[in-house]
């Protein structure tokens, strides 16, 4: 009997291993203190900690296994996970945006367990982000572990920085998008990804 080896990569956020809660908590107290907030009220006396513990959660996605399994029965049409929920931090205000990520490939040897689109999105999107910078290493992570014939990825979210302060575009979203190989090259399969996310090409 033929045994088929289904190799599987660990994937760890090495920033998260530098993580000092204590520090952290510290430098909120002083953040807000610097900002005229009063911290001696009860219900303000622990918010440096949750500060801390909530930025802390943003910026560390869990570890996991990128599982592949072999393509054997040849599929050859697009694969798509549309909707996968999505939380960032912009990195130049450090406000969250919050939306979804449309992810597909076209398969070549390989196929990849499909809880793992979402488990990709989510470890690079926990860090400090531009919206356009998380689409690209989305796609092309997955098109070096993966070596997918094409991979697209579109972002739709809504940024608080632009919502909550500034220009106060209530209600407005960014959409970017990334194709590679096939999914960039070829007319047919790029209208395809994007009649299948909804997104209009």
């Amino acid at each position: 009997m033929l045994v088929r080896s289904t190799p599987a990569l660990r994937v760890v956020h090495e920033p998260a291993a530098g993580l000092d809660l204590a520090a952290a908590e510290q430098a909120a107290t002083q953040f807000l203190r610097a900002l005229g907030v009063d911290l001696d009220s009860a219900s303000l006396r622990g918010t440096p900690g949750r500060m801390a513990r909530a930025y802390a959660e943003l910026f560390t996605p869990g570890p996991f296994d990128l599982t592949t399994f072999p393509n054997d029965e040849g599929y050859d049409e697009l694969v798509l996970a549309r909707g996968i929920p999505l939380r960032s931090v912009c990195e130049h205000h450090l406000l969250p945006f919050v939306g979804v990520a449309h992810v597909g490939y076209l398969p070549g040897e390989r196929i990849l367990g499909l809880s793992k689109l979402a488990r990709i999105v989510e470890h690079f999107a926990c860090r400090p982000q531009v919206q356009e910078r998380l689409t690209i290493q989305v796609a092309g992570w997955l098109e070096e572990h993966l070596q997918a014939k094409g991979v697209g990825v579109v972002i739709e979210a809504e940024h608080t920085c632009m919502t909550l302060r500034g220009v106060l575009a209530v209600g407005s979203t960014t959409v970017t998008s990334t194709l590679l190989g096939l999914l960039r090259e070829d007319a047919r399969s790029r209208q395809e990804f994007f009649v299948l996310t909804g997104v209009n090409a």
